[in-house]
């Protein structure tokens, strides 16, 4: 199995952890510390031996962070994760509203006569340490440069991780490293810059057409690069992780080991680009007035994936597809009240490695029944793990990672009978979700502009969910993509081969929850008749062929619109995926795919 079920932090271990921690603050002088959970790369993902918010709090989210002071421990969450950090932090730690409440009014609050935090500059962006000072200049609130306390304190932390990097073969990157490498060395001197600092693992997996396994769930490696405007290219990562790559670096790739990335970075001359959002402030201080903040050269070029990704994406996902349809069809044979969602989850993960093609599942596979439905990222384990009852909805949330492309679905599952309250929103869901895959919209909109449409019907019903429409995909990368999404925050423009999930929801603390997610890409949309000849509009292309559950929607709720999308996707289903499945699933899905 890729995926555990143990308990991996506990609410009880915060409180000693907490006191070991302000022992060291006692030593160092300092009023506080602040424990984020990044790693050195700033990527969203961390490897074990960078899991200090969880080891330190019990909090096992992917985005937050905690601020210890002497006489009070704030662990930062967003809307994501309210419901779930309410059961894995200890009453020592009071989770804050974030970004409602930014840190740095937080520490106004609680330190009025100002006060020393420290923070580890390997481990904070640039950008995150000079928003938060500025704003608390005049207030006698003082951010610090140390040491990982945390570090210090935690005895059994594990090793670094050392694994091999692999080749990442021509045929599914669609372009060579060479050809990367030119073309951004080629922007990187018509501005003038004479570098780029890159520090985002999977910016640099793309770059040189590699791939690691350093975490979980992520075929990443842990290094830094320096990209120079002569088309050369300094990578700072351990020489045994490289062993197995053989000739696959040409002469414009130089290996360095990590340790020399800060000294190599002080004979850096001229302009040097970085992304002030994403390099550790420790890069900052060793690059002075160098710096120029230009963004990640290769955020933007990842994220429009070439012919050879998006094909290799659409295949990945009719065979994910398969393997979903054939876990659907079994659990529709079990009854209430049998499983539990352990079960679930093992099963589909058994479904998937039948594709040899299959290296990881994409992350921990979601698999929430009844009121664990209602926790976005709750992750079952064995002392959470239950049994779906008649009148629960089920929501599955995976994906795997496979040579050719990564995959993310949900689906929301009706278990025996269910109330007429969750079909009635679960339709308002899935009412967003197809107005999204229906939409066309001018060139240069971003994400912010265009996700409240998913979210109309809710609006229309007073309702609302607290997570973005969608996140980025990688091509074999990153389940979670930046800088593309479909959220209030996202101000860079969607262009074509950009991939997108698209997953409205709606969650009702204590009861149930529902998401509905499919991957899509960015296309040109063709001409209308009567349209604007000189209008350049972008739509939707979907990736993701899986028949969305019939027994929870209410058809009177749908316009003739609506319908048509549905009824089409379905048949879609049915002709894309029915070949690749068993005698069972093929009967199973003739009918989950029938028109409404």
């Amino acid at each position: 199995m890729f995926q555990s079920f143990e308990v991996t932090a506990r609410p009880e271990q915060g409180p000693p952890r907490l006191a070991a921690l302000r022992e060291e603050l006692a030593r160092e002088g300092l009023d506080g510390f602040l424990i984020p959970r990044a790693d050195a790369h700033q990527g969203e993902y961390v490897a074990p031996r960078d899991e200090r918010l969880a080891w330190l709090t019990g909090f096992t989210g992917s985005a937050g962070f905690c601020a210890a002071l002497t006489h009070i421990a704030g662990v930062f969450i967003d809307g994501r994760y309210r419901t779930q950090v309410k059961a894995q932090v200890a009453s020592d730690y009071t989770p804050v509203p974030w970004p409602d409440v930014s840190l740095s009014a937080w520490l106004k609050e609680q330190l009025p006569q100002g006060g020393k935090v420290g923070f580890d500059p390997w481990l904070h962006s640039a950008g995150q340490i000079s928003g938060a000072q500025k704003e608390l200049n005049g207030t006698g609130i003082e951010l610090v440069r140390c040491d990982n306390l945390v570090d210090r304190v935690w005895e059994d932390q594990p090793a670094p991780p050392m694994n091999p990097v692999k080749a990442h073969p021509i045929e599914f990157a669609g372009e060579s490293a060479d050809s990367k490498i030119s073309r951004l060395a080629a922007a990187l001197k018509e501005d003038g810059h004479s570098a780029a600092v890159i520090t985002l693992p999977d910016s640099i997996m793309w770059l040189l057409n590699i791939r690691g396994s350093d975490i979980p769930r992520n075929p990443v490696a842990h290094g830094f690069a320096i990209l120079h405007e002569n088309g050369q290219v300094d990578l700072f990562m351990a020489a045994q992780k490289l062993a197995e790559l053989g000739e696959h670096f040409g002469p414009e790739v130089k290996q360095h080991e990590p340790g020399e990335f800060l000294d190599a970075l002080g004979n850096l001359a001229g302009k040097v680009q970085v992304d002030l959002g994403t390099v550790p402030q420790i890069v900052a201080d060793a690059l002075g007035e160098r710096m120029v903040d230009g963004g990640d050269p290769c955020a933007l070029p990842k994220a429009c994936k070439n012919k050879a990704e998006i094909a290799g994406s659409a295949e990945a996902h009719l065979r994910d597809a398969a393997a979903v349809i054939e876990l659907l069809c079994w659990l529709d044979k079990q009854a209430p009240g049998t499983l539990t969602e352990t079960q679930v989850v093992t099963r589909l993960e058994e479904s998937r490695r039948r594709d040899n093609a299959l290296q990881d599942i994409s992350f921990e596979t979601i698999a929430g029944t009844g009121p664990n439905g209602a926790i976005m990222h709750y992750r079952v384990t064995e002392e959470t793990d239950s049994r779906l009852e008649s009148g629960h909805l089920l929501v599955l949330d995976s994906g795997g990672q496979y040579l050719d492309g990564t995959t993310d679905i949900t689906r929301t599952i009706a278990i025996g009978g269910v109330g007429d309250e969750e079909k009635t929103c679960f339709t308002r869901v899935l009412k967003g979700m197809i107005a999204m895959s229906m939409l066309r919209w001018p060139v240069g909109l971003a994400g912010r502009d265009i996700e409240c449409v998913a979210r109309l019907p809710l609006w229309l019903a007073g309702q609302d969910f607290n997570h973005g429409v969608g996140h980025g995909v990688g091509a074999y990368l990153s389940v979670h993509e930046g800088p593309q999404r479909l959220s209030r925050v996202s101000h860079v423009p969607l262009e074509p081969g950009m991939i997108l999930s698209n997953e409205p929801g709606y969650y009702r603390e204590g009861a149930f929850g529902i998401r509905i997610e499919n991957l899509v890409v960015v296309e040109e949309a063709p001409a209308l008749p009567g349209g604007d000849d000189e209008r350049a509009m972008l739509n939707w292309r979907t990736l993701t062929y899986v028949p969305i559950d019939r027994r929870l929607i209410v058809v009177d709720m749908l316009t003739r619109e609506e319908r048509s999308w549905l009824n089409a996707y379905h048949q879609d289903v049915a002709e894309k995926i029915r070949p690749r499945l068993g005698d069972d699933a093929q009967l199973w899905l003739d009918a989950a795919t029938a028109p409404v």
